[in-house]
């Protein structure tokens, strides 16, 4: 609880423009400063040469962000890997795989035909990707060089897409692509720990492709000589969580919903179920890659309950980590969502596959 308690101060300060003068904040900043001069020598090293860099005998592309969470890596990573499928390559997927209990330097979440490993194991968005990319392998480990050549070798790829590597650089990729928050792509403009900020925005220079995801028209460049992208994530179907039988969202209009989400935004979840038109009467946050327990599960059913809601909803990446309680995904359905370019698809599509022939 204390842990869950602190989570929460640190991100209301994170929601602020600027650092105040309380104690755990000034503390946030002074680490803040150390952390931001790690992050300075390490790249100067990496640009100079003495942190070596290897090269796997293909293509490869990097999916990541400057900030923690919620920009919407994953969707970015499945669209791309279907977009580059349908192109005529054969990706794989590349993970670390974030919170997965297994060390083995080298895992195969899918080798292209099955799912061969748990959320708990490997992490939750790996495996979703997995299910998510029906013939395309998805493995994790802390080493992309390894991981990509059991991939290569073993597997039949030819093209790599690394999920969440933008800091990664010991792994030379023809493409990066960083997605960015439309409304408050830098948070509040601190470093980590005193804010969302993994590098400084200066790092976008490194970027080929800067796609900016959210719902607000309004898109300032961030560098004037790199393209940039509107994008946004847009919900596609009801999931049934037994059976995996999609239905249309219009099931979701009117119905009075419990909701709940451990996602890195979970308030973006509970606002797309409202202009779906679903009545969120019901809802329940929890923190991003949260595992669910029992006692989760009673209270959610419980609050269903009381409130006498029709349908309990959550979304695809919580789904996967709720594989052990079979009794209660027959009761709930999961929001699909999926990477859209409401008016610049073909141009980025276009754009991505010269520099893919470029490189």
């Amino acid at each position: 609880m204390k842990r869950q308690n602190m989570r929460v101060t640190v991100e209301a300060i994170w929601s602020k423009e600027k650092i105040g003068f309380q104690p755990l904040e000034l503390f946030l900043r002074g680490a803040s400063v150390l952390y931001r001069f790690a992050i300075f020598l390490r790249n100067v090293f990496f640009e100079m040469g003495l942190f070596r860099k290897k090269k796997l005998p293909c293509k490869v592309i990097s999916v990541g962000n400057i900030t923690v969470g919620g920009t919407g890596k994953t969707p970015m990573v499945i669209y791309l890997a279907d977009l580059l499928k349908a192109q005529g390559f054969h990706p794989a997927v590349l993970s670390r795989g974030y919170k997965g209990k297994t060390k083995a330097p080298v895992n195969i979440v899918s080798d292209g035909k099955r799912v061969l490993m748990k959320p708990e194991d490997c992490g939750d968005e790996p495996v979703l990707i997995a299910k998510s990319l029906p013939g395309i392998p998805v493995l994790t480990g802390p080493q992309r060089h390894l991981t990509g050549r059991v991939a290569l070798e073993q597997l039949g790829a030819d093209l790599l897409i690394l999920d969440d590597a933008f800091q990664h650089r010991q792994l030379v990729r023809e493409i990066d692509v960083v997605l960015l928050n439309t409304t408050k792509p830098f948070g509040n403009g601190a470093l980590l720990p005193a804010g969302p900020l993994r590098e400084p925005p200066s790092a976008l220079k490194r970027a080929h492709f800067i796609v900016r995801t959210g719902d607000d028209a309004k898109i300032t460049s961030v560098f004037s000589d790199q393209p940039e992208y509107p994008a946004r994530h847009q919900a596609v179907a009801l999931i049934n969580g037994a059976t995996g039988q999609a239905s249309p969202l219009q099931n979701l209009r009117g119905r009075r919903v419990c909701a709940f989400a451990g996602i890195a935004k979970p308030e973006a979840f509970r606002r797309t179920l409202i202009d779906i038109g679903a009545q969120v009467v019901m809802f329940m946050p929890f923190p991003d890659h949260h595992n669910y327990s029992r006692e989760d599960i009673r209270e959610i059913q419980k609050m269903a309950m009381e409130e006498k809601t029709d349908i309990i909803v959550t979304t695809e990446k919580d789904g996967v980590k709720l594989n052990r309680f079979h009794m209660f995904l027959e009761k709930i359905d999961l929001l699909r969502i999926r990477m859209v370019f409401p008016d610049e698809e073909q141009a980025f599509v276009q754009s991505l596959m010269e520099k893919l022939k470029q490189s």
